[in-house]
Formats: C-alpha cells, structure tokens, sequence
C-alpha cells in the first residue's frame, strides 16, 4: 500500500487575502467536502431522531453571526475562504463546525423524545486520543494526537502555512476550506482538541473558531483565557502546550475542568471531571475507554523518542479500539490525522491518516519551509 500524502497550502496578506487564497487553492476539495458533510450530519440527525437538515444550516448562520461580533477578522477570512471556494458561506461554516453545530440539535439542556437523547442512546465510536509528555531531562515536551473522524474525511485532509500581516504565522492540520483544528503557531503555542459531548449545547461560538483564535495569541496564557472566557456553542476539549508546559481544558458550553500535564496527561472521548460526566450525553464508548488507558500506561512511562511515539501511535494491540482506527473497523471513523508537536524546536511532525499509512512530513517556521 502505497504511503499517503498530505498537501500542503502556504497562504500570505491580510485575513481576508489568506482566506481568498486558500479557497481558490482547494476550491474542488472545498466544494465536495461541504457535500459530504451535509450527508453526514443528516444521517447523524436522523439516527437521533431528528429530521429536519435544515435545522443545521439555522444553526450555523447563528453561530457565524455569533463569530462576527467575537472575532470579527476570523468572520472575514472565513467569508473570503468561501468565496475563494465558491461556496456559501454558512454551508462551510457548518460542514467546518458540524461536530458541534449538531450537537446544539442532539444535545440541549433537556433530552427531547424527538432526540432519543441522554445516556441511553448508543454512544458512537467517533474520537481522538491525545498525549501529553513533560519534559525530561533534555528531552523537550511533547504533544501528541491522532485525529479521528468520518473516514471520508480522509480525502480532504491538508495542512495550512498562514503567514499574516499582523500576528504570528501559523500551521494547522485541517480540512480544506476549514479553520485550523490541530496546529502550532511561530511563538510555540501548540493546540489540539477531542470530541466530549455535554448537556447543554446552544448557539455560540464552535470549536474550529475557537482554536484558530487561540493560535492567533501570543502566548499559552492568553489562547487559554481566549477559549475558557468565549461563548463556546458545546463541548469539547483542548490540550494546549509551549515549551514551558502544557495543560488540558474540558469544557461544556458554560463551565470549564482544567488539568495541568506537569506528570504527563491522556485524553479520549469521555468526561473526566465528574461534574462534567453527570451531564454526559452519551455513555462513554468502550473505544474511549480502551484509548485512555493505552494512553495513560504510555504518558506515565519515560519519555518516548519520536520513532517510538509514532509506532505507539500506530498500535493494534486493542484491534478496533486501539489508539490506531481503520476505516475497516466498521466503525464509522478512522484516523484521518497524526500530529507530534515539539513547542520548543517550533516543529510539528505530521501525516495524513493514520501513523503507519501516511507519509510523516516536518513542518516548521524556517522560511525555506
């Protein structure tokens, strides 16, 4: 099988001329990503009882409303990234942000009969592992993740070079057409996100928005204060790291857990505040269950060396709930992504799908990059 390949897209200028450049530089991945994830919410709907798709594109022209009066240059570079693109604007926000754009639907205060929500709905198999390593001796800290989602996803997979006039020049693994999701700025600040599901969700800000903003900021203090004070729409999780420490961040809509990774940190795709987890919508899967314990034995040991993180990041040991997914799995998700950030080299080692079928590239801030 031959090795994947990720794409890479190097965009300059101002917010809005990055986002012009961008659309157009994928503007066909641009145009069937929205599709497919427009067939994907529907089914995600309908499988919770929910039949009205159009409830989706609502729902994400408020929450962009919401993005233009709390960060109004991100709402004119997505603006200029669908126009680019040849899209509409609000359907590239809700294919970009449909995780949490959905959940506003699946996931209100109170489970509806409509929704079939609450525990007792089947939890899914979707969900990223991330692993924070402290650093040791002269090894420098080390965070990882593997980003799991759609296998379909796979396709669209590419990494952005955004070197703005204002502010630090960025990398982020993403979707074409789509903020960043995983990523490290000039400066070292590194972020990375898991998927949590807490009652309640509502129209806000969603959490691709919410991490391009954080890698806008000039230091670990001020992305964290910048995602734990916005008006998040629903409930995720970031890690975020420098070359000093990281920590990790699990919020709902309204309240924030916040660990630090001082002795190594694993996160999943279940609550591991216990307030948070009294309002879980769905059980925690046995997929999560399984990764964070992979995870956690890894982080508690010594450090490993990036060729060993990387065959730990492609294990099978668990079959289908390993930390490595396949889409042969049947389970309706698989690794599209695997990104090591190292803060102080100001280096990101990253591939498209999983760690063992995808093309490991370096990705830095030297110019000739």
């Amino acid at each position: 099988m031959a090795l994947l390949d990720l794409r890479t897209i190097t965009v300059t200028g101002s917010r809005a001329a990055m986002g012009q450049a961008y659309g157009q530089a994928c503007a066909g991945e641009v145009q069937a990503f929205v599709a497919q994830r427009a067939r994907a919410a529907a089914i995600y709907l309908r499988e919770r009882g929910l039949r009205n798709p159009q409830l989706i594109t609502e729902l994400a022209r408020q929450c962009l409303d919401a993005l233009r009066f709390w960060d109004e240059p991100s709402w004119a570079e997505h603006q200029a990234t669908a126009q680019g693109g040849r899209v509409d604007a609000v359907d590239l926000y809700a294919a970009a942000n449909y995780t949490d754009i959905r959940d506003i639907l699946a996931y209100p205060a109170q489970p509806s009969a409509a929704a079939a929500g609450g525990a007792a709905i089947t939890p899914d198999a979707e969900g990223c592992t991330a692993m924070l390593f402290p650093a040791q001796g002269a090894a420098p800290l080390i965070a990882a993740q593997t980003w799991d989602l759609n296998p379909s996803d796979l396709e669209y997979v590419v990494a952005v070079h955004r070197i703005p006039d204002q502010g630090p020049s960025t990398w982020s693994i993403t979707c074409a057409g789509c903020p960043s999701l995983i990523g490290m700025n000039e400066r070292g600040v590194a972020i990375g996100t898991t998927n949590i599901k807490i009652r309640p969700s509502r129209v806000g800000i969603p959490y691709l928005s919410l991490i391009h903003a954080a890698l806008g900021c000039g230091s670990r203090a001020q992305a964290v204060q910048r995602i734990i004070s916005a008006p998040r729409a629903a409930a995720h999780t970031y890690w975020l790291a420098d070359a000093q420490g990281a920590e990790d961040i699990e919020c709902s809509a309204t309240s924030v857990a916040r660990r630090s990774a001082s002795h190594g940190l694993a996160r999943t795709n279940h609550c591991l505040d216990g307030a948070h987890a009294q309002a879980e919508g769905e059980v925690p899967s046995s997929s999560s269950r399984s990764r964070l314990a992979r995870a956690t034995a890894a982080v508690a040991g010594p450090q490993p060396t990036i060729p060993a993180l990387k065959t730990l990041m492609a294990d099978r040991s668990d079959g289908s709930d390993s930390i490595n997914r396949y889409a042969e799995d049947g389970q309706g998700t698989s690794t599209n992504a695997c990104v090591i950030a190292i803060p102080a080299r100001r280096e990101l080692q990253v591939c498209r799908g999983s760690a063992d079928r995808g093309r490991w590239l370096t990705l830095d801030f030297n110019p000739s990059t």
